[in-house]
C-alpha cells in the first residue's frame, strides 16, 4: 500500500483564540437535549480558482463539500443543530469578511461559520472564521494549506477546532475507524481488515478475506494496527503499520480470542493466551519480544486494557465464580474486583480520561453496553439490545463505537452486523454507515496531533 498524503502542510493562526468562551457554551454532558443552533455557511471559492478546482477534483464546489463535512460532523455529534442553507440571508462571501449578526440571529443562529477556500502554488488553502452571533464577535479565525486530495480531512479539522472553542474539550472528528467487514451467510463469512473516515468515507480493505481476521486495535501513538488472524487454524497476531502496508508477524499464541491492546505509549502489547492449559494475561516489549506474565491464577483472565498513565490494568475474570471485571496495578498486583451487579461483564476498555471503564454486559438474555468508574461506582447502561459487544472509545473520551447484531429482516430471515456509536449521557445513539456489514471496531486518536 502506498503512503498516502493525510497531513497538513502548513497551519497558520490568523487570530488567537482567546481563553474565555464568551457567551456561548454547550453542555456536552446532557446529550442531545439542547443542541446549539448553528449556521455553516458554504465556504467562499476565489474566483481564479474555480476552474482548477473543478478540473482537478472533479467537483463543482469545494467550498459547499467542505462545509458538508463540518454540518455533517456537528449534527452527529448531538451537540450542534445546523440550520437549513435555504434560510440563509447572507452570501457566503460578504459574510466570510463581516457577517450581518442581526440576519443571522433572525433565523436563530447563536454560532456561525465562515471561510473562503484559493488554489495557490497547487495547494488547497483553506481559512475560516468561528463567530459568536449573540456576542457580535469573532471567536477563532484559522488557516490551513495542504494537497488538494485532504479537502475532507480539513473539513474534519475544522470541525475539531470548533467542537473544542465552544465545548472546551478536544474534537474527535480528523479520526479514523478500523473493524472488521463481513460478508456472506452467518456460517461462511468473508472477514477483511477495513479501514474508513469517522463518518463512514474513504473505505479502505487491508486484508483479502483468506484468512479469518478478529478485533483490530490501534495503537493510541500512531496508525499502527494489531489483530489477530488464523493461520493454518492457529490464532496469530499481527502488527500493521497503515500508513507504508508494512505487515509483521508478532507471534503465534495458542488459546488466544481477542488480539492484544497496545500500552499507552504504544512500546507493548497486553494480551491474554492460554498457555499450560490456562489462561493468563501477559505483556510483550515490541523492541526486544520479551512476554512477561501479569497474573497466574487458575481461572480464566481475558480482555485486559491499561489505564491511559500506564500504571494500572482492567480486566475481567471468573474467579468469583462468573465473569466479572477487575482492576490491578501494571505489575500484576493489588487485584480488586469492581464489578457487583447482576450478569455477566466483558471486554472492558479504560476510557482515554482515565474516569471510566466501558463494557459489555449479559444480563437476562440482552447484552448492554455500559460505563463505570474505575472504582467501580456509578454504573450506567447506555443501551440493550440483542447481541451488542466491543465498545471502543473515541480519543476525547465522550463517545463509543460498538457493533451490534441482528438476528433477521422483517421477514424473519437473514442476519446482520453494524457499527452504532453513542455518546455517554445514553442519547445520540446512531448507525455508522459501512459498506458491508462490520464488526470489532477501534477508534483511532486524533491525525493531526
Amino acid at each position: 500500500m502506498k503512503k498516502t498524503k493525510l497531513y497538513i502542510f502548513a497551519l497558520l493562526f490568523l487570530i488567537l483564540p482567546k481563553t474565555s468562551y464568551g457567551l456561548i457554551e454547550v453542555d456536552i454532558t446532557r446529550g442531545n437535549l439542547n443542541p446549539l443552533p448553528i449556521a455553516v455557511s458554504p465556504l467562499f471559492v476565489e474566483t481564479n480558482s474555480i476552474k482548477e478546482f473543478q478540473s482537478l477534483l472533479k467537483k463543482e464546489n469545494i467550498g459547499e463539500d467542505i462545509s458538508s463535512v463540518v454540518e455533517n460532523n456537528l449534527k452527529s455529534s448531538g451537540l450542534f443543530n445546523p440550520l437549513k442553507k435555504e434560510a440563509f440571508l447572507q452570501k457566503p462571501d460578504i459574510a466570510h469578511l463581516k457577517p450581518r449578526f442581526e440576519d443571522w440571529s433572525l433565523i436563530k443562529a447563536q454560532a456561525l461559520i465562515t471561510g473562503e477556500v484559493k488554489y495557490e502554488n497547487e495547494k488547497l488553502r483553506v481559512e475560516f472564521r468561528l463567530w459568536d452571533v449573540l456576542a457580535g464577535k469573532e471567536m477563532m479565525a484559522l488557516a490551513f494549506t495542504t494537497v488538494p486530495d485532504n479537502w475532507r480531512r480539513v473539513g474534519h479539522i475544522i470541525t475539531d477546532k470548533v467542537y473544542q472553542r465552544l465545548t472546551g474539550e478536544k474534537g474527535y472528528f480528523d479520526t479514523r475507524i478500523i473493524y472488521v467487514s463481513e460478508e456472506g451467510p452467518k456460517t461462511n463469512r468473508v472477514k477483511k481488515l477495513a479501514i474508513m473516515d469517522q463518518d463512514g468515507f474513504n473505505t479502505k480493505y487491508l486484508t483479502l478475506g483468506n484468512e479469518l481476521v478478529l478485533t483490530p486495535r490501534f495503537n493510541p501513538t500512531n496508525q499502527m494496527v494489531t489483530y489477530l488472524s488464523y493461520f493454518k487454524n492457529l490464532p496469530r497476531v499481527y502488527l500493521l503499520d497503515i500508513e507504508t502496508g508494512v505487515q509483521e508477524v508478532v507471534g503465534d499464541f495458542p488459546g488466544m480470542t481477542f488480539a492484544p491492546r497496545f500500552s499507552p505509549n504504544g512500546k507493548k502489547i497486553i494480551m491474554s493466551f492460554a498457555k499450560d492449559g490456562n489462561s493468563d494475561i501477559y505483556t510483550m516489549d515490541l523492541e526486544n519480544r520479551i512476554v512477561e506474565k501479569i497474573t497466574n491464577h487458575p481461572s480464566i483472565d481475558t480482555s485486559p486494557s491499561f489505564s491511559p498513565d500506564g500504571k494500572y490494568i482492567c480486566f475481567n475474570s471468573d474467579r468469583s465464580g462468573y465473569q466479572q471485571i477487575y482492576v490491578m496495578k501494571s505489575d500484576g498486583s493489588q487485584v480488586k474486583r469492581i464489578s457487583f451487579g447482576k450478569g455477566l461483564y466483558g471486554t472492558p476498555v479504560w476510557s482515554p480520561r482515565g474516569d471510566l471503564i466501558a463494557f459489555t454486559k449479559l444480563h437476562k438474555g440482552k447484552f448492554y453496553i455500559g460505563v463505570m468508574r474505575v472504582d467501580g461506582s456509578g454504573e450506567r447502561l447506555l443501551t440493550e439490545n440483542y447481541y451488542q459487544e466491543a465498545p471502543s472509545w473515541s480519543p476525547n473520551g465522550r463517545v463509543l463505537i460498538f457493533y451490534r447484531e441482528t438476528k433477521s429482516d422483517s421477514e424473519g430471515k437473514g442476519f446482520s452486523a453494524k457499527l452504532w456509536s453513542i455518546d455517554l449521557t445514553g442519547y445520540n445513539e446512531r448507525l455508522v454507515d459501512t459498506k458491508t456489514d462490520a464488526s470489532d471496531p477501534s477508534w483511532s486518536s486524533l491525525l493531526s496531533e
